[in-house]
C-alpha cells in the first residue's frame, strides 16, 4: 500500500491528467484480458499526446494495436470486437476526425442494443483529445461533444481533473454501452491528486467543485479550472461563486445544477463548444422547465464558443473560446440583472 506523503491521503499521489488516463488503462488491462487498445500511433509512438506510452511494451502488440489511418475502420473494428466479447478502447487522435467515424458510432454502436432487443451490447470506449489552445487550427481544435450527447445509446463524459480522468475512464470501460471520453488537450499536463486504487466514478453524476451563495457557474471540461480561477477573482470583490462540474454530458445530471440554482438564484453555463445548440442550452432548458425556474432571480446566461471554426492565429484562437475574464464578466452580468 502506498504511504501518505506531503499531507496527502494514503494511496493518493499527484499525477498528470495524461498519467491518470494511462494508469486507468493499465489497471483495466491487468484486471481484464478482454480490454484491448486500438488507434493510430498508440503503440510505438505512444499516442499523439503520449497517453499510451509504454503500454505496447507492457501488454504486447496483440492488445495494443497500431492501426491504419482510417477512423471509420478503427471504430468499426472496435464495435465488432465489442459485440463479440472484447472491451476495446479506441483513441482518435483529434476529435475533429471523429466525424469520419460518425456512421459507425451513431448508426451502429448507438443503436445495436435497441435494434436487437437488448440481446447485444457494445462495451467499447472511444477516447479523443478535443479543444482549442494549442495553435492547431480549425481541423484539430474542435469540441464536438454536443453532437454525440444528442444521440440515444451513446454516453459522453468530459473529465476536468486527473482523478476524474482515471475514475470516469474506468467506469466507461466497465460500462456495457459505447462511451465517448472527451479529453481536453490543455488538461493533459495539469496535475492533481489521484487515488492509486482502481475506483470507477459513477457516470451521470455532477460534482460541486466550489461552494458559494451568490451565483452558480455550471462548467464542463477545461472550463472547470477556468471557472474556479474566476471564482477566486470574484471572491476578492465579495462575490461568492459556486462551481458545478457536469463531468458527464450524457446521461446528464440535471439535479445537481438545479439544486445549486435554487440556492444561488443565478446561473452561468460555460462551455468551449460553439454556443448555439450546445450543452448550455440543454442545461438552461432543464433549469427553466421545472420548479427551479421560480427560484431564479435573473435569466440564465450561456457562455460558449464563437460561431466560427477555431482560428490559427493565437490571439483569435484565444478570443474564440471563453477565458477566465469572460466568466468573470458573465457573472457580473447575471448579478446586474437580478
Amino acid at each position: 500500500m502506498s504511504t501518505a506523503t506531503g499531507g496527502t491521503e494514503v494511496g493518493v499521489r499527484e499525477l498528470s491528467y495524461a498519467e491518470a488516463i494511462r494508469e486507468a488503462l493499465r489497471q483495466a488491462m491487468h484486471a481484464d484480458e478482454r480490454v484491448i487498445l486500438l488507434g493510430e500511433d498508440i503503440g510505438v509512438y505512444g499516442g499523439a499526446f503520449g497517453v499510451t506510452d509504454g503500454l505496447l511494451e507492457e501488454f504486447g502488440p496483440e492488445r495494443v494495436r497500431d492501426t491504419p489511418i482510417s477512423e471509420a475502420a478503427i471504430t468499426g473494428c472496435a464495435i465488432g470486437a465489442a459485440v463479440t466479447g472484447l472491451r476495446p478502447v479506441v483513441e482518435i487522435q483529434f476529435m475533429d476526425f471523429i466525424t469520419l467515424a460518425m456512421e459507425q458510432l451513431v448508426l451502429q454502436a448507438a443503436k445495436m442494443r435497441y435494434m436487437f432487443g437488448g440481446t447485444v451490447t457494445v462495451p467499447m470506449v472511444l477516447r479523443t483529445p478535443a479543444g482549442a489552445g494549442t495553435g492547431a487550427a480549425a481541423q484539430h481544435s474542435g469540441s464536438l461533444e454536443a453532437w454525440f450527447a444528442h444521440v440515444p445509446g451513446l454516453k459522453v463524459v468530459a473529465p476536468a481533473t486527473p482523478a476524474d480522468a482515471k475514475a470516469l475512464l474506468l467506469a466507461a470501460i466497465a460500462d456495457p454501452n459505447p462511451v465517448i471520453v472527451v479529453e481536453h488537450k490543455l488538461l493533459y499536463r495539469t496535475r492533481g491528486p489521484v487515488p492509486e486504487a482502481p475506483a470507477p466514478a459513477p457516470l451521470g453524476v455532477a460534482a460541486v467543485r466550489r461552494e458559494g451563495r451568490d451565483v452558480t457557474v455550471v462548467a464542463t471540461s477545461v472550463m472547470v479550472p477556468r471557472a474556479l480561477t474566476a471564482a477566486e477573482r470574484l471572491a476578492a470583490e465579495g462575490v461568492d461563486v459556486e462551481v458545478v462540474d457536469l463531468r458527464t454530458l450524457r446521461p446528464l445530471d440535471a439535479e445537481t445544477p438545479a439544486a445549486s440554482a435554487r440556492k444561488t438564484g443565478r446561473v452561468v453555463v460555460v462551455y468551449e463548444a460553439v454556443k448555439t445548440l450546445g450543452i448550455g442550452a440543454e442545461v438552461a432548458a432543464r433549469l427553466v422547465e421545472g420548479e427551479t425556474f421560480y427560484h431564479l432571480k435573473a435569466p440564465v446566461v450561456r457562455l460558449g464558443g464563437a460561431e466560427c471554426p477555431i482560428p490559427y492565429n493565437r490571439t483569435l484562437e484565444r478570443a474564440a473560446v471563453p477565458q477566465e475574464e469572460d466568466i468573470v464578466a458573465a457573472v457580473r452580468q447575471v448579478l446586474a440583472e437580478g
